[in-house]
């Protein structure tokens, strides 16, 4: 991939130190969940490998996966659009348009054949010969399989490309289809979420960078670093769940006191994303924490699967603050039964004894 800069490179030119560079590599290192161990190898990556092309489609979809990418602050967008990688086109973020910007994707694609990553955003309606998702006059089904023929891998950025979302609802009269499902020879990571968050988006793009490599991933294609725990798993609303603490009704007294949303339909139980660790908008919140439980727009097929306030099914809680007297009854209960039965035990042990000494 001659003709590239690399990410160091772009940094000196820009002013940046050699001190500020390492402190970069450590910041990155920690977004990245790595021990202090990997800052020199992500260090040399970066000094040696030239930046990433990418090549960013838009399909069927609102443009949000694009608004969350732009406010990434670990690292900064910036960082990563003018010096991790080459992003080279993008109808949304580019100047040009029109054949002007056409002409740039065909020169990217012949110059950068097998080395450069295809970013989808949104996915393509395959009914009526996808002419409901027009791109430069041609169906965006045709210029997803032309770029994506070339491509090294592929990033299905949001639940519209991953999953097929909103668009892919029933009855679905466009036929939208996810990206995976009209690609059968590349290898696609998935980002879901609607957006995903902003860390998220970046943090698979340095790990790419970084390592030359896909992340781990999970059986649905998604990166394990980001996608292998459940929003519940780590919701610090959890202990209100576990103690049998839920708000009943918005606006009544266990909202206000913060109690569990799980009765009002949050679907973090069954949700697996990273927000609430990672959190949005530079890890100031979630939607958790503004009171609103989670909507699983992280998993396949969410629009389809009943309101977003209706409680979830066969989810167990332990409800220990709320049950604690009935607990108690039942550990007094256990506790003279087994009183109980011991002294039965004990009388028949000693009407045995007393039998033998009659003999």
């Amino acid at each position: 991939m001659a003709g590239l800069e690399t990410f160091y490179e772009v940094m000196r030119r820009q002013g940046i130190t050699r001190r500020s560079f390492i402190k970069y590599c450590s910041l990155t290192a920690a977004a990245l969940g790595l021990g202090p161990e990997f800052v020199p190898q992500i260090a040399s990556a970066m000094e040696t490998k030239p930046r990433l092309p990418v090549l960013w489609l838009h399909g069927l979809e609102c443009t949000c996966c694009s608004e969350s990418f732009i406010r990434s602050a670990h690292p900064l967008v910036k960082d990563v659009v003018l010096s991790m990688i080459s992003l080279d086109y993008d109808d949304t973020l580019m100047a040009s348009a029109g054949h002007q910007a056409e002409a740039i994707l065909d020169e990217v694609m012949e110059k950068y054949h097998g080395n450069y990553i295809l970013a989808v955003e949104g996915n393509p309606p395959l009914n009526e010969d996808g002419m409901y998702c027009i791109i430069g006059g041609k169906p965006f089904v045709e210029q997803l399989k032309k770029v994506a023929s070339g491509a090294k891998a592929i990033i299905s950025w949001g639940s519209c490309a991953s999953y097929g979302c909103v668009q892919a609802a029933r009855p679905n009269p466009t036929q939208a289809t996810p990206v995976h499902k009209v690609i059968l020879d590349k290898p696609i990571i998935k980002v879901p979420g609607c957006p995903p968050i902003a860390e998220v988006m970046t943090g698979v793009i340095t790990y790419m960078l970084t390592f030359d490599r896909l992340p781990e991933l999970d059986r649905q294609g998604r990166p394990k670093m980001f996608y292998s725990q459940r929003i519940h798993d780590k919701c610090y609303r959890r202990p209100h769940f576990d103690a049998g603490q839920y708000v009943e009704s918005f606006d009544d007294e266990g909202a206000r006191k913060g109690y569990c949303l799980y009765k009002v339909g949050c679907k973090g139980p069954t949700t697996y994303n990273a927000c609430s660790i990672v959190r949005w908008n530079d890890g100031v919140s979630f939607p958790i924490q503004s009171g609103h439980g989670c909507i699983g727009c992280s998993e396949d097929g969410f629009w389809d699967k009943g309101s977003w306030y209706a409680r979830l099914q066969n989810v167990g809680g332990f409800g220990v603050e709320a049950s604690a007297d009935k607990v108690g009854m039942v550990a007094a209960g256990a506790v003279g039964a087994g009183l109980a039965a011991h002294a039965a035990i004990s009388a028949l042990s000693r009407a045995r004894y007393k039998g033998d000494d009659a003999q």
